[in-house]
């Protein structure tokens, strides 16, 4: 049994924690560190619950905090070579990220959080490369205390080997970033439209919607849609289209995927509650 707590989720900062009980994972570092021990003491928790921090990339909403969390908290950051090479020259986290680098090599690894737990429970994590606006953008599938975890966030498109983990996940996080009409029609620059909607930006919430219909079983136990856009998206609008997708897919002629699929929007500047996979 996992717990997954996402504390901040949107282009204001992203963070993700889970936890078996025992140890601890924060995906991302995009919230300051009081703003982490708050919310973890609203859990009963502290920064001990967690002992290493997995990066998907280099950009500011991810990353902002991951000085502070090297230098006031003392965690090793997990990253791959191409990541901890770009994060050893960026001005937020060059100064202390060089004593907590972690390489995640191609191969799935067994990341050790506690010398006291048997190698067999240790989190399994692999991660595969996305096509976003980055030095390197990566999503991560984790398997751990009989729960196989899907996060990626952050893409611009949905590849054919995101597919294949989110086939095999029971828990899936998937961004649906942004409202094709609703970006279109804003008030961005046009530049900065296509920058996220051509392919190395942001997915939209059709895009997360055709990859739901792609990549759903009967064993996806909860769907979280993550990084919703704060001008061109409403969780409404997220929430309706990937459940129309879950909608269209039939069971056994009685339920639909819609059925059987917990299906949530993660808050964008705050917490969501605590929940059990």
């Amino acid at each position: 049994m996992l717990k997954f707590l996402s504390l901040s989720s949107g282009s204001c900062g992203n963070c993700y924690f889970l936890s078996d009980g025992k140890s601890g994972l924060l995906i991302d570092a995009g919230v300051t560190v009081r703003r982490l021990k708050k919310t973890l003491m609203e859990h009963g928790l502290d920064t001990d619950s967690f002992q290493a921090v997995l990066v998907t990339h280099d950009h500011l909403d991810h990353i902002r905090h991951l000085g502070s969390y090297c230098k006031h908290l003392g965690k090793p950051v997990y990253a791959t070579a191409v990541l901890h090479e770009a994060l050893s020259h960026h001005t937020f986290t060059q100064t202390h990220i060089a004593s907590y680098r972690r390489i995640l090599p191609a191969v799935p690894v067994r990341v050790r959080l506690r010398d006291d737990v048997p190698e067999e429970d240790l989190p399994l994590v692999s991660h595969f490369v996305v096509p976003h606006d980055a030095t390197q953008t990566v999503g991560y599938f984790i398997e751990w205390s009989s729960v196989s975890f899907f996060l990626m966030t952050d893409a611009g498109r949905v590849t054919d080997e995101a597919i294949e983990y989110a086939r095999k996940a029971d828990t899936v996080v998937i961004e649906s970033n942004y409202d094709p009409g609703m970006l279109i029609g804003g008030p961005y620059p046009h530049d900065l439209k296509m920058r996220i909607c051509q392919g190395n930006g942001h997915l939209s919430n059709d895009e997360c919607a055709s990859a739901i219909r792609r990549f759903w079983h009967p064993g996806l136990k909860n769907l979280f849609l993550c990084h919703l856009s704060e001008n061109n998206n409403t969780p409404s609008l997220a929430f309706a289209s990937a459940a129309e997708a879950l909608r269209s897919i039939s069971v056994d002629g009685r339920l639909t995927a819609k059925d059987i699929t917990n299906l949530q929007t993660l808050p964008r500047t705050h917490a969501s509650q605590m929940f059990t996979l």
